[in-house]
C-alpha cells in the first residue's frame, strides 16, 4: 500500500469529533503542526459529554459545562484560531441521521475547511457508537456540503473541502510528522481534567509522577506510528482526497 506523508499546511482545518478530547487524541499534533504554520483550526463536537463520568453522583449537567470549557482551553492550547462548535447531541446517543448531517454540513459550509478530519466510521471492533456515527457524519456531511441540492434551504454557500483524514483508521495510509506539535498535543490533552481518571490513567492530577506517565504513553505511541513509516513522531490517518 502506497503511503502518503504531511499534507501542505491548509489554510482553514475542521476537526470533527464525538466527544470532547476525542479532537485531541486522534489528531492534536496534526492541528497544532498546522496552527504554527498559520492555519486556522475549528472544532465540531457531536455530543455534550455528559457520561464522561465514572462517578454517578457527578451532576450531568456540571460536567457538559465542565468539558465545554476543557474543550474551548485545548484549541487554544493547541494555537486554535478558529470555531468551537458543540452541537449538544446527548452522549451515548448521538444518531447519523439527517437531522445530525444537515448540522454538519451547515458548519462545514459555514467554516469552510480545506482539510476535514474526523473519526474513520468503518473501524472493525468500535465499541462506542458515537465515534462510528460521529465518523459516518463527517464523511456524510462532506458529501452534503459540496452539493447544492442538500439541505438548499442553508445560508451558506456550498463548499467541497480538498481532503478528509480519518483517524483511528484500520489500514492508514497517510501519515503526518508531528514532531513540532507533540507538546502542544499532550498540553492539550492534559486541559481535559474532567476525564484524568476515565481516559488518561490520572488519579491523582496533583501527581507529577501519574502525569508524566501519561505524557510518555503519548509520547510512545507517536514514535511508535512513526518509526514503521520511517519518521519520527507522528499521526496515521486514511486519506480521501478528490472529494
Amino acid at each position: 500500500m502506497s503511503v502518503t506523508h504531511d499534507l501542505p499546511t491548509p489554510a482553514r482545518a475542521l476537526a470533527i469529533a464525538a466527544h470532547p478530547d476525542d479532537v485531541e487524541f486522534g489528531c492534536g499534533g496534526t492541528l497544532a503542526k498546522w496552527a504554527a504554520a498559520g492555519c486556522e483550526i475549528s472544532h465540531l463536537v457531536c455530543t455534550d459529554g455528559s457520561k464522561g463520568s465514572w462517578d454517578p453522583a457527578d451532576d450531568p449537567a456540571v460536567l457538559v459545562a465542565s468539558r465545554q470549557l476543557e474543550q474551548r482551553a485545548a484549541s487554544v492550547a493547541l494555537g486554535g484560531t478558529g470555531s468551537v462548535v458543540f452541537l449538544g447531541w446527548r452522549d451515548g446517543e448521538l444518531e447519523s441521521g439527517l437531522r445530525q448531517r444537515a448540522e454538519v454540513c451547515h458548519w462545514i459550509r459555514r467554516l469552510r475547511p480545506d482539510v476535514v478530519l474526523g473519526h474513520d466510521p468503518w473501524k472493525r471492533y468500535r465499541l462506542h457508537p458515537d465515534h462510528r456515527h460521529a465518523g459516518f457524519l463527517a464523511v456524510e456531511g462532506i458529501v452534503a456540503a459540496r452539493d447544492p441540492h442538500f439541505f438548499p434551504e442553508q445560508a451558506e454557500a456550498p463548499h467541497r473541502p480538498s481532503h478528509l483524514l480519518l483517524w483511528e483508521a484500520d489500514e492508514a495510509d497517510h501519515v503526518e510528522d508531528v514532531a513540532a506539535g507533540l507538546d502542544a498535543k499532550v498540553a492539550a490533552l492534559l486541559e481535559h481534567r474532567s476525564q484524568y481518571r476515565t481516559t488518561m490513567d490520572i488519579d491523582d492530577p496533583s501527581s507529577t509522577e501519574q502525569v508524566e506517565r501519561f505524557r510518555d504513553k503519548i509520547r510512545r505511541r507517536a514514535a511508535d506510528a512513526g518509526a514503521g513509516e520511517g519518521v519520527g513522531p507522528a499521526e496515521l490517518f486514511k486519506l480521501i482526497s478528490n472529494l
